[in-house]
C-alpha cells in the first residue's frame, strides 16, 4: 500500500483534476448550455442512467462510491461516460490504498481509453515501484513500466486540460506526469546498461523531483557505470553519488552509498580530500551549481615523474619499477631501464604461474599477484638447468634474481637471464610484505 499511497500522481487525483460532468438529458431540470466548452461536454440521454452516474461521482465515502461506480460500469457497458467512470474508480481506489484494484481498473481504463495518461502514470509507476522491490517477475514488471511510461510520452502531447484547471497547475501536472514516465525509461535503460538513454530520461525525471532517492541513486549509476567514461560524465556521477548518500533513507545505505561516492573521487581526483564538501554541497544543491568541478588525479606520465624526481631506480620497489615503464613517460622510463638493465636483481615473495628446469614465469607486483588467476609480469630465464626436485610448483612462492634483459610495456613482461633460486618455500597465499622487495601498489 505504501507505493501507491506516497504516489507522486497524488499531484492532482484528489485536488486539481474534476470528475467530468455530463450534460443532463431534457427534462432533468437543468438549464441548455451556452457557448462552446473548452472540452466537448458528454450527454447521457437516458435519465437513470444520469443519476446513476452523478450519485456515483458524488457520493462522499470512497468506499460507497466504489461500490456504485462498479455498479454504473456494469449496469451500463456501452455509457457515453464509461471511461469517465473508470476512471473515477481507479482514482477512489488510489484513494483507498488498494494497489491490486487501482491496477486492475487502470487497465480497464485503457481497454476504453488507450490514451489516457493518468492510467499510463499509474501503471508505470507502480510496475517500476514493484520491479524495484524484486521478486520472479521483476524483470517483466521493469519492461512493463518502461513501455507505460513510453506510450505515456507519447500520448502526453495530445493530453487534453482538465475542465475546471488553471494553465499553471496543467502545466505543473504535464510535468510531473512526463517525470514518472522519463523514471521508468531511464531505470530500465539503466538495468538493460543503455547508459545514454538512462542518462536522459532518468535526469529528466531528477530534475521533477529532485529529492526522489529512486531516481537520484539509479541517475548516479547511469552516471559512473558506463564504460569508458567521459569525465564530465563522471563529474556528474560523483555528484549524485554524494547527492543519493544524502537522501538515503537509512543509515547503512547512507554509508554504503558514501563510500562508493568516495571511491570514485579518489579514482577521479587521487586523494579522498574535498569528498566532505561534495557531501555537504549536494545536500542542499539538488544539481551541481555552474562552473562545478573537481581537480583531477595526476596522470600516470605525471605520476612517474614527481617519483624518478623523489626517488632513484635502486630505490625503487618492483611495482613503482613497473608503474614507471608502462606509464608513457618516456624520459623516467628510460633512466629507470638503464639503470636496472643487466644488472643483478634480487625479487622476492614471486608467485610461480609456470615452471620448468630452464624457465619460469612469475607473478611479482601486487596486482598481478592478487589477479585471479596470478599474473605473469617476469619470465625468468635460469642460468642452468633445475633438477626435477627443484622446479618449483605452480602456485608456489619464491624468492629469485636474474639480470634484467628486455621488456615490453602492455602487457607488462620483464625477461631476467642468469635466474637463479635465492630461496623456495612451499605453496602458501602470497604474504602482504614480501621479503627484498615490497609489494606496494604506486599511489
Amino acid at each position: 500500500m505504501k507505493p501507491l499511497m506516497t504516489l507522486v500522481l497524488v499531484f492532482a487525483i484528489a485536488t486539481v483534476a474534476v470528475a467530468q460532468q455530463p450534460s443532463a438529458p431534457q427534462g432533468a431540470g437543468q438549464p441548455a448550455q451556452q457557448g462552446a466548452p473548452a472540452q466537448q461536454q458528454k450527454q447521457i440521454k437516458d435519465p437513470a442512467e444520469y443519476n446513476a452516474y452523478m450519485g456515483a461521482i458524488n457520493s462522499q465515502d470512497p468506499h460507497a462510491k466504489a461500490q456504485a461506480l462498479e455498479g454504473f460500469v456494469t449496469q451500463y457497458p456501452n455509457s457515453v461516460m464509461k471511461s469517465d467512470a473508470l476512471e473515477q474508480l481507479m482514482r477512489t481506489y488510489q484513494q483507498l490504498g488498494d494497489v491490486q484494484k487501482t491496477t486492475d481498473a487502470a487497465n480497464r481504463v485503457l481497454q476504453a481509453d488507450p490514451n489516457n495518461v493518468t492510467a499510463l502514470a499509474l501503471l508505470s509507476y507502480l510496475n517500476r515501484v514493484g520491479a524495484q522491490q524484486g521478486g520472479p517477475d521483476a524483470a517483466q514488471k521493469l519492461a512493463q513500466a518502461r513501455q507505460f511510461g513510453e506510450r505515456g510520452l507519447q500520448a502526453l502531447p495530445n493530453y487534453q486540460k482538465p475542465e475546471g484547471m488553471s494553465d499553471l497547475d496543467f502545466s505543473k501536472l504535464k510535468e510531473q506526469l512526463a517525470g514518472i514516465f522519463n523514471g521508468s525509461i531511464g531505470i530500465a535503460a539503466l538495468q538493460a546498461n543503455d547508459f545514454a538513454t538512462a542518462q536522459k530520461s532518468l535526469q529528466d525525471a531528477v530534475n521533477v523531483t529532485p529529492n526522489d532517492f529512486s531516481l537520484v541513486y539509479p541517475l548516479a549509476l547511469a552516471y559512473v557505470n558506463q564504460p569508458n567514461v567521459a569525465p564530465e560524465t563522471l563529474l556528474q556521477g560523483i555528484w549524485y553519488l554524494g547527492r543519493a548518500s544524502n537522501l538515503a533513507p537509512t543509515p547503512q545505505l547512507k554509508q554504503q552509498i558514501g563510500n562508493f561516492g568516495r571511491s570514485k573521487y579518489v579514482k577521479y581526483h587521487g586523494g579522498d580530500d574535498g569528498w566532505t564538501d561534495v557531501l555537504t554541497a549536494s545536500a542542499s544543491a539538488p544539481t551541481p551549481p555552474a562552473g562545478w568541478t573537481i581537480k583531477p588525479a595526476p596522470t600516470p606520465a605525471e605520476q612517474a615523474a614527481k617519483m624518478c624526481a623523489e626517488k632513484t631506480p635502486d630505490k625503487m620497489s618492483f611495482d613503482e619499477i613497473q608503474f614507471v615503464l608502462t606509464s608513457g613517460n618516456q624520459q623516467c622510463s628510460d633512466t629507470v631501464w638503464n639503470a636496472i638493465k643487466d644488472k643483478p636483481l634480487a625479487l622476492g615473495g614471486g608467485k610461480v604461474v609456470t615452471a620448468t628446469a630452464t624457465e619460469i614465469t612469475i607473478a611479482e607486483s601486487y596486482d598481478d599477484i592478487n589477479a585471479t588467476p596470478p599474473k605473469a609480469d617476469i619470465t625468468l630465464q635460469m642460468a642452468g638447468e633445475l633438477p626435477a626436485k627443484l622446479i618449483p610448483k605452480e602456485g608456489a612462492t619464491i624468492d629469485f634474481q636474474g639480470k634484467p634483459a628486455s621488456f615490453t610495456p602492455n602487457p607488462f613482461m620483464m625477461v631476467l637471464t642468469e635466474g637463479s633460486l635465492v630461496k623456495q618455500k612451499s605453496a602458501e597465499p602470497a604474504p602482504t610484505h614480501h621479503t627484498t622487495t615490497t609489494h606496494r601498489k604506486p599511489s
